[in-house]
C-alpha cells in the first residue's frame, strides 16, 4: 500500500495503485493513449502552446506567482470517465497523479498538496467517496484545496447535493468523458475557485506582516464593530484581543483630552470614502491617555461601498515626536495636496478681452471702465501688462493703428501663441497626422463615437529580480556594454539585450554612481538600488517603443548632455540630479498610446487630469508616490525639507516639459530667452561679455527653460544617434503607432494617425515629417547652445537615409537586399 509501491509514468500523468491489477495500463500503452489522443472524438490533446512553469497573478498591490496546478484523479478502475479528465489534464499543462485506492490517493494527497482533487462517486462497491472525501478534509492544509465528485447522470433532476457538501465537496460534476467538457471544467476550476484559494493563502503573509507591526493595527466592519486588533495594539493599549474583538468602536473608553468635535469631523471624513490622518488621542485600558498619530483608510468593497476601516496608530512620545526626515518627505507631499485647493484659487494671468469697435465713442467708455478695473488688481501677469499697455496706446493712435492694434490684441488672446500653422506643409499627410497626434488631445475628431476606455494598470513592484548588489558586483558581460556609455554612440540596444530587458536599472547605477547622486541625496546605494528596480518594474516590457530601454536611452542622453560646457555653467548640483531623476522616470507606466487615444477612449487618467497632459501628468505623479511609499526605495528620505521641494518641482517641471502640445512653446521661449541674447553679446564682444553670459545662463527663469530643452532632446533624440540605432528607434516607434491604429479600428475609436497604418504606411516619410517638423529646428538651437557637432551629422545622414529610401519609393526600414 502507498504511494511508492507501484508508480507507472506516462508523458505527464503518473498513477498510484495500492496492489499492481490486471486493470492498470502499462507504460507502453499509457504512452501510445496520450500520444495518439482520443480517436473516438477525433481530439488533439497536445495543447499548441503550453503555459508557462508559473502564472502571474495580481492580488491587490501583490504579485503571486502560481506554480502549475495538481491534480488528483481518484478512480478506482480505468474508464473513459478517468482517461477523459487525464487528457483534460495534459491539454491544460496540469500535472496529473491518478490514484487506484482510497489509501494510496490520502497518502500522495500528503505527499504533493494537490490544488484539484477529482473523486468517482459512481461506483460504491470499489469504495466510499464521501469518506476519502472527509478523510481528506481531515487534513489541515485541505481547506485550500478544491474537490470535486464525478456522480453519475441523476435520474430525476432534483437530486440533492446536500450530502456531497455535508461530505466536504467543493462541486458535483455530472460524468461526462468529453475531453473538452473536461478541460473546461479544471479550466473555470483553476480561474474560479482554485485561484480564489490560491489568493487566500496570500493572507497569511499579509496576517503575519500585520502581526509583526510595530505600530497598532484596527480592522473594523462599515458598522465600526472592531474585527481585528494586531499585538502592537494589546501591548499599547493594554486589552486583550477578546475584550475588543466584536466591540463597537464608541464602546472602546476615549480619552478627553481630545477636542469635543473630533470625532464627529473624523467620521463625517471617512464614511466619504476619504482617508483621515492626524493627532488623536487614545485611552489605555489603565485610564492612562496616549498621543497617537493616527491614519485611518476605508476600504472598498463588494458593490463600491466601504466595507471596512483600517486604523493604523503611531504612539507619540518623547523619542519618536519629531519624525524621521522621511516623514516629512510624506507629509509635504500631503500638504502639497491639500494646500493645491488654495493655490488653484488665485489665477496666474489675467485674459483681458477687448470690447473695442473701431474707435467708436462706446468703445472708448468701455476700454477706460476695463482698464480701471484692471489697474485696480495687485497681481497681473506679463500678458496682461502687455494687452494694458497696447490698450492705452490705442487711446490717443490714428485709426490705422488702432486697427492694426485691435489685430495684434486678437493674436494675444489666442492660447496658442507658439504653435505655427502649416503652411506649406499642409498637404502632406504624414505631418498633419503627426501634428495632429502628438500635439492635441484627441477631442477634436470625435464623432459621436466615444468609447469609454478605463483599463487600471496596476503599479507593478519587483519580485524575484536578481540585480547586483553594487556597482562592484555587476556581472563582467553587462559591464562590458557598459564601457563607452560616456559616447554618444553608445548601443543601448546591447545592454537591453545583455540585462535581458532590465537596462534602465543597471544603466541607472553607472550613470547615478558617475555623477555622485546617492552622495547628493544622502541616501545608500542599495536604496537607490531599489528604487531603480521599482521604477523600471512599472515601465511595460511589452510596448515596442515606451519601455525602460527608452527612459534608460534618454537618461543617456540626459547625462550626456549635462557634460557640456554650456550646460554646466547654467545649472546646478540639484539642477543635475533632478534632471537625471525625471529622465528615469519620465515615461513611467506608459501604455503604449498618446494622449489623444486615451482622451478618445474616456480613460480613467484623461478624466482625472481633465484631457491636459494626461500621460505627463500621469508619470509625474506615480513616480512620487512609488518612491515615497516605501523607505527601502524613497531615495528623497533624507534630503532636507526645502531642498526636496525644490528637488520635487524641478522633476515635475521636466516631465511636463515632454508634452508635445508645448513643444513649439519651449522651443521658441529657449530661442528667445537665450540664444538671441547670446549671440547679439558674441556679435557685440566688448567688455563685461562674461558677466553678460553668465547673467544670462543663470537667472531662474533661464535655468528652468535650459532644463525643459535638455530632457526634451534627450527624449526625441532618435534621429540624432548612429544610422543603426536611429532605424531600430524607428521601427519600434512606427510599430506602436502600428498597434494604437489597430486598436482604435478594432474598438470603434476615431482614429488619430490614420497614416499609421501598417499595410499602407510609409515609415521614411513619417521619419521625414518628425525631423523636418520637429527635430530640426529644437536640435538646432540645441546645438547653438550646448555644441553638438556629431549629433548634427547624424542627424544629416539619417536624414539622407530616409530621403534616399522615400526616393526609391520604398515603405520599410530598409532598402531590399542587393
Amino acid at each position: 500500500m502507498g504511494c511508492a509501491s507501484s508508480i507507472h509514468i506516462s508523458d505527464r500523468v503518473v498513477y498510484h495503485s495500492g496492489k499492481e491489477s490486471e486493470d492498470s495500463h502499462s507504460p507502453q500503452q499509457s504512452n501510445t493513449t496520450n500520444q495518439q489522443g482520443n480517436p473516438a472524438l477525433g481530439l488533439p490533446l497536445k495543447s499548441s502552446a503550453y503555459k508557462a512553469a508559473f502564472t502571474e497573478v495580481q492580488f491587490g498591490p501583490m504579485r503571486l506567482y502560481e506554480d502549475q496546478l495538481q491534480v488528483l484523479l481518484v478512480f478506482a478502475k480505468e474508464d473513459s470517465q478517468s482517461n477523459g479528465f487525464s487528457w483534460a489534464c495534459e491539454k491544460a499543462n496540469f500535472r496529473c497523479t491518478v490514484a487506484r485506492t482510497p489509501e494510496s490517493a490520502l497518502e500522495c494527497y500528503l505527499d504533493k498538496h494537490h490544488d484539484i482533487v477529482v473523486i468517482d462517486h459512481r461506483h460504491s462497491r470499489y469504495f466510499d467517496a464521501e469518506a476519502l472525501c472527509r478523510s481528506i478534509r481531515a487534513v489541515s492544509f485541505s481547506e485550500n484545496t478544491v474537490i470535486v465528485a464525478v456522480v453519475k447522470r441523476p435520474e430525476r433532476e432534483e437530486a440533492s447535493v446536500m450530502p456531497l457538501i455535508a461530505a466536504g465537496f467543493s462541486r458535483r460534476y455530472v460524468e461526462n468523458a468529453n475531453v473538452m467538457t473536461c478541460y473546461n471544467e479544471l479550466i473555470q476550476l483553476e480561474h474560479g475557485e482554485v485561484r480564489a484559494q490560491f489568493k487566500l493563502r496570500a493572507c497569511n503573509a499579509i496576517f503575519a506582516a500585520l502581526e509583526q507591526s510595530q505600530e497598532a493595527i484596527e480592522i473594523t466592519s462599515e458598522d465600526q464593530v472592531i474585527q481585528y486588533v494586531n499585538p502592537a495594539y494589546e501591548s499599547i493599549m493594554g486589552y486583550q484581543k477578546g475584550e475588543l474583538m466584536g466591540k463597537e468602536v464608541m464602546e472602546v473608553p476615549k480619552s478627553e483630552k481630545n477636542k469635543p468635535d473630533l470625532l464627529e469631523s473624523i467620521n463625517s471624513c471617512i464614511r466619504k470614502g476619504k482617508e483621515w490622518q492626524g493627532i488623536y488621542y487614545g485611552k489605555k485600558k489603565n485610564g492612562d491617555s496616549v498621543q497617537q498619530s493616527v491614519k485611518i483608510t476605508p476600504v472598498i468593497g463588494q458593490g463600491g461601498k466601504i466595507r471596512h476601516y483600517v486604523s493604523i496608530n503611531r504612539p507619540l512620545n518623547d523619542n519618536n515626536k519629531t519624525d524621521k526626515s522621511s516623514d516629512r518627505v510624506q507629509a509635504e507631499s500631503q500638504t502639497d495636496n491639500q494646500s493645491c485647493k488654495h493655490k488653484d484659487r488665485r489665477k496666474g494671468s489675467l485674459d483681458v478681452r477687448s470690447t473695442t469697435s473701431r474707435g467708436s465713442d462706446g468703445s472708448s467708455q468701455r476700454r477706460h471702465s476695463s482698464m480701471a478695473r484692471i489697474h485696480s488688481m495687485t497681481i497681473e501677469a506679463p500678458i496682461t501688462k502687455v494687452i494694458n499697455i497696447i490698450n492705452a496706446a490705442q487711446e490717443s493712435s490714428p485709426m490705422p493703428v488702432a486697427e492694426a492694434l485691435d489685430r495684434v490684441l486678437e493674436i494675444l488672446r489666442t492660447t496658442e501663441l507658439y504653435s505655427p500653422q502649416l503652411g506649406t506643409k499642409e498637404e502632406d499627410p504624414h505631418t498633419n497626422d503627426l501634428v495632429g497626434g502628438l500635439m492635441t488631445d484627441g477631442l477634436r475628431r470625435l464623432s459621436g463615437n466615444e468609447y469609454m476606455f478605463a483599463a487600471k494598470h496596476p503599479h507593478h513592484l519587483p519580485g524575484h529580480l536578481s540585480t547586483p548588489l553594487s556597482l562592484n558586483d555587476i556581472p563582467p558581460q553587462i559591464a562590458q556594454t557598459m564601457e563607452n556609455e560616456e559616447s554618444w554612440d553608445f548601443d543601448i540596444f546591447n545592454l537591453e539585450a545583455a540585462t535581458m530587458k532590465r537596462p534602465l536599472t543597471y544603466l541607472g547605477l553607472k550613470v547615478f554612481s558617475r555623477f555622485g547622486v546617492c552622495e547628493f541625496l544622502n541616501c545608500t546605494e542599495a536604496t537607490l538600488r531599489s528604487w531603480l528596480q521599482v521604477i523600471e518594474a512599472n515601465y511595460h516590457s511589452s510596448n515596442s517603443y515606451h519601455n525602460s530601454c527608452h527612459a534608460a536611452d534618454v537618461l543617456h542622453a540626459t547625462a550626456y548632455f549635462l557634460c557640456k560646457e554650456r550646460v554646466k555653467q547654467s545649472l546646478d548640483p540639484i539642477d543635475e540630479v533632478a534632471a537625471l531623476i525625471a529622465a528615469t522616470v519620465h515615461d513611467v507606466d506608459h501604455p503604449g498610446r498618446t494622449n489623444s487615444f486615451l482622451c478618445n477612449a474616456g480613460s480613467e487618467l484623461a478624466i482625472l487630469y481633465n484631457d491636459t497632459a494626461v500621460l505627463e501628468s500621469h508619470h509625474a505623479a506615480l513616480a512620487f508616490q512609488i518612491t515615497i511609499r516605501d523607505d527601502k526605495c524613497n531615495i528623497f528620505k533624507n534630503m532636507e525639507r526645502n531642498e526636496y521641494r525644490t528637488m520635487r518641482q524641478a522633476i515635475i517641471d521636466m516631465v511636463l516639459a515632454t508634452e508635445m502640445t508645448k513643444h513649439f512653446e519651449h522651443v521658441n521661449k529657449f530661442v528667445n530667452s537665450i540664444n538671441k541674447p547670446l549671440a547679439a553679446l558674441e556679435e557685440n564682444g566688448g567688455n563685461g561679455e562674461e558677466e553678460s553670459v553668465k547673467s544670462i545662463l543663470t537667472s531662474p527663469e533661464n535655468r528652468i527653460l535650459v532644463k525643459r530643452m535638455l530632457i526634451k532632446c534627450a527624449d526625441i533624440s532618435n534621429p540624432c544617434r548612429p544610422l543603426e540605432l536611429c532605424i531600430e528607434w524607428a521601427g519600434r516607434i512606427s510599430e506602436e503607432y502600428f498597434a494604437q491604429t489597430d486598436e482604435e479600428k478594432r474598438q470603434g475609436l476615431p482614429v488619430v494617425m490614420p497614416v499609421f497604418d501598417r499595410n499602407t504606411c510609409s515609415i521614411p516619410k513619417s521619419q521625414i515629417s518628425f525631423i523636418d517638423y520637429f527635430i530640426t529646428d529644437m536640435f538646432d538651437a540645441w546645438d547653438a547652445f550646448a555644441d553638438l557637432p556629431n549629433l548634427m551629422q547624424h542627424l544629416d545622414n539619417n536624414f539622407k537615409y530616409w530621403k534616399g529610401l522615400d526616393e526609391r519609393k520604398l515603405h520599410t526600414l530598409r532598402p531590399p537586399p542587393e
